[in-house]
């Protein structure tokens, strides 16, 4: 099947998906629209986890370029909000989160069908990655929230969009919030804990910055985690620290590799 074939289907759907959850967020009642919001983000995330099997690469190998594992991160993230929906009301989060997912289809599309793969990875440094888009992609979410709840509270102070005064109340936002940080740092502790211990050449493998920069990522989640016990931190400083550590984890999984891969033409 051409890549081309399962994108650009997804990306169409990703749109209606945020068009139909921004609907959602100005209806009166949560549940309008939820059963097509529902149709088309499942049918979306099906046609991008057909792009990434095309372009995952063979058998014993992994797909390592840019792009792919830029998308891959987008697709476990919405596959976690889709999950997600069974237990929380995180479907709003999709205003931000499925049009980010329609651009890194996007980007895959144009520059990201060339495969870069490494072989014989062995089955521990498959746990350490399957950990570490695990953690990105949830704190990616908790990203996503912590946006949402800042734009919520100026619209509350009359100085953003009224519509978003229509999502459940502040304070049941940013539960969710802590909720989705608590698990992505417990994944992240477990990707830096296997990384260290199955990584055997951090230097020639460019990782020390990558290391670096997730222990920095992971401080900040620990102390707003450790704030939040102990003094109650909550709204503006929560949702600050929260995008601090995400922008922190961001360079450290996309940054080196970007440059690396896409300007000294070197696998990442």
């Amino acid at each position: 099947m051409s890549p081309v074939i399962a994108g650009l289907p997804s990306i169409f759907l990703y749109i209606v998906g945020a068009t139909l959850a921004l609907m959602r967020i100005r209806a009166p009642s949560q549940d309008a629209h939820r059963r097509p919001l529902l149709l088309a983000i499942a049918a979306a995330a099906l046609c991008h986890g057909g792009l990434l099997w095309i372009l995952g690469g063979t058998e014993g190998q992994l797909n390592l370029g840019f792009f792919y594992m830029l998308s891959a991160a987008a697709w476990l993230t919405v596959i976690l909000v889709l999950a997600g929906t069974l237990i929380r009301p995180v479907m709003n989060l999709g205003l931000v989160l499925f049009p980010l997912a329609a651009l890194c289809v996007s980007l895959q599309l144009v520059w990201g069908v060339k495969i870069v793969v490494l072989k014989d990875l062995g089955w521990q440094l498959n746990v350490h990655a399957a950990l570490s888009v695990m953690a990105f992609a949830l704190l990616c979410i908790a990203a996503a929230q912590a946006t949402v709840i800042l734009l919520q509270d100026r619209a509350l102070r009359g100085g953003g969009l009224q519509i978003l005064n229509n999502l459940p109340p502040l304070q049941r936002m940013e539960q969710l919030l802590f909720q989705v940080i608590t698990m992505g740092f417990v994944l992240l502790t477990l990707a830096l804990v296997t990384g260290m211990l199955f990584v055997d050449d951090m230097m020639a493998q460019h990782l020390v910055h990558k290391t670096v920069l997730s222990i920095c990522a992971w401080v900040v989640f620990g102390l707003l985690l450790w704030g939040r016990w102990q003094f109650g931190w909550r709204g503006r400083t929560a949702v600050r620290l929260t995008l601090a550590g995400a922008a922190v984890l961001l360079v450290a999984y996309f940054g080196s590799k970007l440059v690396l891969e896409l300007i000294l033409k070197r696998v990442a």
